[in-house]
């Protein structure tokens, strides 16, 4: 249990760390490769959980279709690679006060309703991340919202390629 522990600190320290370097990199490429990261440790935890099924389709889907899908965006619509000039501004200081709050009422849930009780949900995750029980979600319950998000990717697709050829034209 403590290794579990010690595990999942790593995993959330580097999925921490990852978050914020993609809201504080110029780079857009480097900001996607930085989602890699918390992706990765979003597949880690479910790992860690026992739902292996969960875990490599958050790789296949997200990490190797998603990210794919803002790389290609990024390239097609040539867009700058570095932002110029300097970005802050002063919400920084707003956020930041929401943001520990947000952390505050977060963990304070969490205190009062798991202080000094021991979570035993090894068998429950197993059924939970069992590949015949999230298939028959995705195409049972969860169907429209499924589709309805394949065609925003396809939508964000076709307009990235829209106007990767609009400023194609213009530089001819």
């Amino acid at each position: 249990m403590i290794a579990e522990n010690v595990v999942f600190g790593i995993i959330a320290a580097a999925m921490a760390l990852g978050a914020i370097g993609v809201v504080r990199t110029k780079n857009v490429v480097h900001a996607a490769l930085y989602l890699v990261v918390v992706l990765a440790g979003a597949a880690a935890i479910y790992i860690l959980v026992a739902a292996e099924f969960v875990a490599w389709v958050q790789v296949l889907i997200y990490i190797g279709a998603i990210v794919i899908l803002f790389l290609f965006g990024i390239m097609l619509t040539r867009a700058p690679m570095r932002s110029e000039g300097n970005l802050d501004n002063n919400q920084w200081i707003a956020s930041a006060v929401v943001s520990l709050f947000v952390f505050g009422v977060i963990t304070a849930l969490l205190v009062d309703a798991y202080s000094g009780k021991e979570i035993k949900l090894k068998d429950h995750l197993v059924v939970i991340g069992n590949s015949n029980t999230v298939g028959s979600s995705i195409f049972r319950d969860y169907l429209v919202p499924f589709e309805v998000a394949s065609v925003f990717l396809l939508v964000a697709m076709v307009g990235a390629v829209v106007l990767g050829k609009r400023s194609l034209e213009k530089m001819d």
